[in-house]
C-alpha cells in the first residue's frame, strides 16, 4: 500500500507541476537547464498519459486544492524550522527532540495530503492511462535505484 501511495505521489507531483506550468499564460523567464529538463519531463508525462482536456482540468483542480489545504502545514513547518534553528544554537536537546517529533508529524500529514490528492488524480485515469502511469513510475523507481546504488 505504501509503495502504491508513493508511486501515486510521484506521478501526481509530475502531473500537477505540468498542469501548473501549462496553465500559466505569461511567458516564463529563462530557466536554468535543470528546471528546463524537469519541465520537459512533465510535458512528456502528460503526453504519455494522453490526458483529455477535462482530465487536465480535474488534475489542476485536485492539486490546487491539495496545495491550499496543505498551506497551514507548510507554514507550521517553516515555524518549526525556525524554532529548531534557535534550539540548535541554544544546544537545547529537549527542545530539539520535541521539535523533531513535531516536524515528523507535520511531514507525515503533508505526505498524506499529497498521496490523497494523487489517489484522487489516479482515479480520474482510464485503465490504459493507469497502466502507462504504472510503467512510467516503475522506470522512475529503477532510475532512482540505479543512481542510489551508483
Amino acid at each position: 500500500m505504501i509503495r502504491t501511495l508513493t508511486k501515486l505521489a510521484a506521478i501526481a507531483a509530475c502531473v500537477a507541476a505540468s498542469g501548473f506550468a501549462q496553465s500559466a499564460p505569461t511567458p516564463a523567464p529563462a530557466q536554468p537547464p535543470a528546471k528546463a529538463k524537469a519541465k520537459s519531463a512533465r510535458h512528456r508525462l502528460i503526453q504519455a498519459l494522453d490526458l483529455s482536456d477535462a482530465q487536465k482540468q480535474q488534475a489542476k483542480a485536485i492539486f490546487q486544492q491539495a496545495r491550499q489545504d496543505a498551506a497551514p502545514l507548510r507554514q507550521e513547518l517553516k515555524q518549526n524550522r525556525e524554532a529548531m534553528s534557535a534550539a540548535v544554537k541554544a544546544n537545547d536537546t529537549t527542545q530539539i527532540r520535541q521539535l523533531s517529533t513535531q516536524q515528523g508529524s507535520v511531514l507525515g500529514q503533508l505526505a498524506a495530503s499529497r498521496n490523497e490528492a494523487m489517489a484522487k488524480f489516479y482515479a480520474t485515469l482510464t485503465p490504459e492511462q493507469r497502466t502507462k502511469a504504472d510503467k512510467i513510475q516503475q522506470r522512475v523507481h529503477q532510475r532512482l535505484a540505479q543512481r542510489k546504488n551508483g
